[in-house]
């Protein structure tokens, strides 16, 4: 039955392809008709027109469908508005009997609004996680528009039935970019050096995005960071932001590392897996890209997290939480040699999620509908009812902090 399915995978970036690619030959292997809608950054050139990554990096056989939804200077309210009326034209022509989305993006939110709206199954990768911004929010939004949540551990899980989302729907496959993480055919880093011209024995890598909702402190932030890695006198291999409100800024700020061209090299944009490579052997992450409270941890890389993007997320000894300040900065910088290089291996999976996607696909489990009986709604602010039959049960929950499933019930209220 899988063999005549579609399923569709929305990506609006370089990192979210990144995660969803596994999955997408997961599809394609297990016989389903596959379809990927590529949109957002991809399409960008200041960006590195990622798009053509993206083609270059799966079975040829797989249509892509690349649209355009923003210009220079669009609102994020705007480009989701965009994106749901191509996907909306998608969805009509096409009729994938799932979509696909992930994380917390403009695009993700897009995709489960057309997703949900036009009764398609909507499939969200990496619900349930926390973030400190407005991405944590759209993130939630997205969970509740969606049917089906592959889930990376089960922290996440919990806080999916805190919301009120049902056991059946949620299921927990892992992080998909560990399948990539820890393969063994990731490039050597001599080849990773080579193909992006970098001569660094030792270097940092620095990410820095926007936060949306505060971009005057953001461009304040930004300017305090490349200040304090230029300060540094360490070499550094820089990442241009995503595109959210204020990344002009950055990229502005940006242009002083022209001035030391021996000690920085600048990229819109990395392969992937050349990207894991850079990291692995790199001495700290710096920033607040989310690699450094996901990706860097597993591989043992100190991370150097800026301000509060990644505010609530997961916190390790390898992660360093950092104020936006120069001098503040290179102090971290300096203590990053002395934290413990530990990998911690164990946080979002092991590297198995393609296998486990191919059986929601091959059980047909991840086209099934919701059942009826033990749906939950949310009764309040902080109440859900769980229905089983004709009886309702309802359970005091907190949506910030991830409790086992059987110790949320504090009351009975039979209907």
């Amino acid at each position: 039955m899988s063999s005549k399915r579609h399923i569709a995978f929305l990506t609006g970036t370089r990192a979210d392809f990144g995660k969803i690619k596994p999955l997408i030959i997961a599809a394609h292997e297990e016989g389903c008709r596959v379809s990927v809608f590529a949109t957002g950054m991809h399409m960008l050139p200041r960006f590195g027109s990622t798009v053509l990554e993206v083609k270059r990096t799966i079975p040829t056989d797989i249509p892509i469908i690349s649209f355009l939804n923003q210009q220079d200077g669009d609102t994020m309210d705007v480009v989701v508005a965009n994106t749901i009326t191509g996907l909306s034209q998608f969805i009509t022509e096409h009729a994938p009997d799932a979509l696909v989305v992930h994380g917390d993006r403009p695009e993700a939110l897009a995709g489960a609004i057309a997703g949900s709206l036009r009764n398609t199954t909507v499939v969200h990768v990496e619900g349930g996680e926390l973030s400190g911004t407005i991405d944590g929010v759209i993130r939630h939004a997205v969970s509740k528009l969606s049917h089906i949540h592959l889930v990376a551990n089960e922290g996440a899980r919990d806080r999916l039935v805190q919301l009120g989302e049902h056991l059946d729907t949620i299921h927990v496959i892992g992080s998909p970019d560990l399948d990539v993480m820890l393969s063994p055919s990731l490039p050597s880093i001599h080849e990773a050096k080579s193909r992006y011209g970098i001569s660094f024995d030792d270097y940092l890598i620095a990410i820095f995005h926007p936060v949306t909702t505060d971009l005057e402190s953001s461009a304040l932030a930004a300017e305090q960071f490349v200040s304090a890695l230029i300060a540094s006198n360490r070499d550094f291999i820089v990442i241009h932001p995503n595109n959210d409100s204020g990344f002009e800024t950055i990229l502005e700020q940006y242009k002083r590392f022209e001035s030391f061209p021996d000690r920085f090299r600048v990229f819109e944009s990395l392969r992937f897996e050349h990207f894991l490579t850079l990291l692995k052997n790199a001495q700290a992450l710096i920033g607040n890209s989310s690699a450094g409270i996901r990706e860097a941890p597993i591989y043992g890389v100190p991370s150097i997290d800026i301000g509060d993007r990644q505010r609530g997320r997961h916190e390790g000894p390898t992660i360093l939480p950092t104020a936006a300040n120069e001098k503040v900065i290179l102090d971290a910088i300096d203590a990053s040699a002395n934290l413990d290089r530990s990998p911690e291996l164990d946080l979002f999976g092991d590297g198995r999620s393609a296998e486990r996607f191919k059986g929601l696909i091959s059980t047909d489990v991840l086209f099934t509908a919701p059942v009826e009986n033990g749906k939950q709604t949310l009764c309040a602010d902080n109440v859900v009812a769980y229905h089983i039959g004709n009886h309702q049960v309802r359970a005091i929950i907190d949506v910030r902090e991830p409790k086992p499933i059987h110790s949320v019930i504090m009351s009975w209220d039979l209907e």
